[in-house]
């Protein structure tokens, strides 16, 4: 029986992952940019859903309000909003489909032989419990992958500004 929740699970998750496919398949890198910040949105909204508040806070205020704005900023700031890039060959494409093919087979391989509990027997996690564990480094911690992915966005953010800065070749 489909729910007015489930619908709206699908909803978000369709919002999420056809901006996200609009992100890294448009050439206008203003329109990326613009799909990243809808993606992230979607994400907040399924954190939401989820009633994972304080998660959907964080990533409406660090990501949504942080990161995409300071990567539309340094588009701007370079005068190149308006161009496209140009068009990638065939291996490229063929060598970035084969790395998400291994990204994705290695995500769902992590997801089957991972052991979830069952969400009734957990408690909802508060904010104490949520700082406990991203600052742990044992087991049980997110200190690693926390500084992990903030090291993917650092070079994430120097890349954007690396593309947008590329000289425009000299018209005689």
């Amino acid at each position: 029986m489909i729910t007015g929740s489930t619908i709206i699970f699908y909803l978000l998750a369709a919002l999420t992952l056809t901006c996200a496919l609009l992100s890294v398949s448009t050439r206008q890198i203003f329109r990326a940019a613009i799909y990243l910040l809808f993606s992230l949105i979607g994400i907040a909204g399924i954190y939401f859903w989820l009633q994972y508040e304080f998660i959907a806070a964080v990533q409406i205020v660090v990501y949504v309000g942080g990161i995409v704005v300071l990567i539309i900023f340094s588009i701007f700031l370079t005068q190149q909003a308006g161009e496209k890039l140009a068009k990638q060959k065939l291996d490229r494409k063929i060598f970035s489909a084969l790395a998400v093919f291994c990204g994705f087979a290695l995500t769902m391989l992590q997801v089957y032989q991972h052991n979830f509990n069952n969400a009734a027997t957990t408690s909802a996690p508060t904010v104490a419990d949520i700082g406990r564990k991203m600052l742990n480094v044992d087991q049980e911690g997110y200190a690693l992958p926390f500084e992990v992915i903030s090291m993917l966005l650092l070079a994430a953010m120097v890349g954007c500004i690396v593309i947008a800065l590329r000289s425009k070749p000299e018209t005689k």
